[in-house]
């Protein structure tokens, strides 16, 4: 053979491997810190680095190393992936592969989308970010597809239809990739849809199982829903699952139930706010464990689970721990499902607290509600203790680091509301917020997860409404909607360091290194609900552009 064309196949064969991914290396990726594969920055979604770099004493030396526009005015809120010097990023129209030390685009793949499907993507135009796996890079589309394509330039390979975006159906979370098998959710739960989990072969895009979370007629918790109201449930899948390979279980949290009026669906209602365990090779529950039976507040229990083996009472234990929008912190046995510990975490109204068994004890305000519709004062509001973007946990500390929620609201029904198809919505409440004295919206806390004791915390006038990541050095990230990237002491709270962006950050960062240096990025670009909807006139002056940063500390 010519040397030559020998050579040539060996570059050729390097350029495929080097924009592969096996699932070994999404296993092994969070415990080296070079790479970050995955949502939750690793299959048990702590959002921890071992990274070491970058300490408690030198961040305030951190500076930027590059900026780049995402093109694009509407709300950001992704995680990107770094896979060998790419990183990846998605928005709500398009997918980017981004030279990671330089921030040059190397392709960009765009949506071709129906100028109708924005009427029906509810709480803010986005993308939460996508998957990587063998050389392919997974999204879900806002007109409810899973698309894969090819990581090395941006070809599209294959898309499989889930619904019809027209019925209220879109996918804005970030899909993972479980043995083998390509696992996504949907959203739409204002919509009268009914939430599923859909498992695909990722060379193909066939679809291989489909798991609806709100029973059908005669499956077990099918007689908690009255009459028809399963057919439009909600119980939607609107934020990525977490994984645990040794149980080989997904870990997906469900959706508020629909409508929100909760007299018109008396009932627990399973399996809308709560968490399902779910085999990802055959999409088979294993278990179930629901936060809100009977759900009247929106309380949507999908941000993403954090999976740790904690000690209990002097015995390691398999957990999975949650801070639900309904403002209890729990801890639950992830093998079997059943709640280790419950507290709240924010004020609380609706409950009195929880039994044994962790279902809540509804107060007086509570009952009233779904008996009578008449209005009632409650705390937290819809929008939560907690909303969608996740928390993360040190293993090194014991600690979960939260961006929590102060806020309650007065609620009512509006009357029994009308189903109507073709992307209408479906609520029938009426919600005015309400907030505290004295002004703190949002406070980031340091939790310990047994008891929802707060360590340290960090007071804010407008709520972070962004995720968080931890390192091995202590070293907490985040970022407000006012633009600011912060960094804190993870050990007690104080502020290390910080630099304005070009807008607000709604998204959720992540640390990684290449050749022996240290790197942080996070994606600035405001939107979603609170900046939507909380008539926050403090925002008004905070501009709307999507831009990838990514931060160092300078070479010597």
């Amino acid at each position: 053979m010519n040397p030559r064309s020998s050579l040539f196949i060996v570059l050729i064969l390097a350029s495929f491997l080097s924009h592969a991914q096996t699932i070994d290396e999404i296993l092994n990726a969070p415990l080296k810190g070079e790479s970050v594969l995955s949502n939750g920055m690793g299959y048990n979604a702590q959002r921890f680095s071992p990274l070491k770099q970058i300490t408690t004493k030198n961040a305030k030396g951190l500076v930027p190393v590059w900026s780049t526009s995402m093109a694009s005015n509407l709300g950001e809120e992704a995680q990107p992936l770094v896979f060998n010097g790419v990183m990846y990023v998605t928005n709500f129209n398009s997918t980017l592969a981004i030279n990671a030390l330089t921030g040059q685009i190397l392709w960009k793949h765009a949506l071709e989308l129906d100028s109708g499907v924005p009427r029906v993507i509810c709480c803010g135009q986005v993308n939460r970010g996508p998957a990587l796996f063998d050389g392919k890079v997974f999204r879900g589309t806002p007109d409810a597809h899973m698309l894969a394509l090819d990581a090395k330039t941006g070809k599209e390979l294959w898309r499989t239809k889930l619904m019809d975006w027209q019925d209220g159906y879109s996918v804005t979370g970030a899909p993972i990739v479980a043995n083998g098998v390509l696992v996504t959710g949907m959203a739409g739960g204002e919509y009268g849809t009914r939430g599923f989990l859909a498992g695909f072969d990722p060379q193909t895009g066939k679809e291989l199982w489909r798991h609806y979370n709100v029973p059908a007629p005669g499956e077990p918790g099918s007689e908690t829903w009255p009459g028809d109201t399963a057919d439009r449930g909600g119980a939607t899948t609107w934020v990525a699952g977490s994984y645990d390979p040794e149980l080989d279980l997904i870990y997906w949290g469900t959706g508020n139930a629909g409508p929100w009026n909760a007299s018109m669906r008396k009932g627990d209602n399973k399996n809308a706010s709560s968490v399902i365990a779910v085999n990802p090779k055959t999409g088979r529950l294993a278990w179930a464990f629901q936060f809100t039976p009977g759900d009247p507040f929106d309380f949507d229990s999908v941000s993403q689970m954090v999976l740790a083996d904690i000690k209990v009472k002097g015995e390691t234990k398999k957990v999975l721990m949650h801070a639900d929008k309904n403002g209890f912190l729990y801890v639950i046995d992830r093998a079997t499902g059943q709640i280790v510990a419950g507290n709240k975490y924010v004020k609380v109204t609706w409950a009195k607290g929880l039994d044994a068994n962790g279902r809540p004890i509804w107060s007086e305000s509570t009952t009233k509600l779904v008996e009578t519709g008449q209005e009632v004062e409650s705390w937290p509001a819809n929008t939560g203790g907690m909303n969608w973007y996740p928390m993360s946990f040190s293993p090194k500390t014991g600690l979960l680091y939260a961006n929590t929620l102060e806020g309650g609201m007065l609620i009512k029904h509006t009357g029994p509301v009308e189903y109507k198809s073709r992307g209408q919505r479906y609520i029938g409440v009426a919600i005015k917020k309400l907030w505290p004295e004295d002004g703190n919206r949002g406070w980031l806390r340091a939790m310990d997860p047994l008891t929802a004791k707060v360590k340290w915390e960090y007071p804010t006038q407008i709520p972070h409404w962004a995720g968080l990541t931890v390192t091995a050095s202590d070293v907490l990230f985040t970022g407000n909607m006012q633009g600011e990237f912060m960094a804190f002491d993870a050990l007690n709270g104080r502020k290390l360091w910080s630099f304005q962006t070009s807008s607000g950050i709604t998204s959720q960062p992540i640390t990684w290194s290449h050749q022996g240096r240290q790197y942080v990025t996070v994606i600035s670009g405001i939107g979603g609900v609170y900046a939507q909807n909380a008539g926050d006139e403090r925002l008004n002056k905070v501009n709307p552009g999507g831009s990838v940063w990514t931060f160092a500390l300078p070479q010597r």
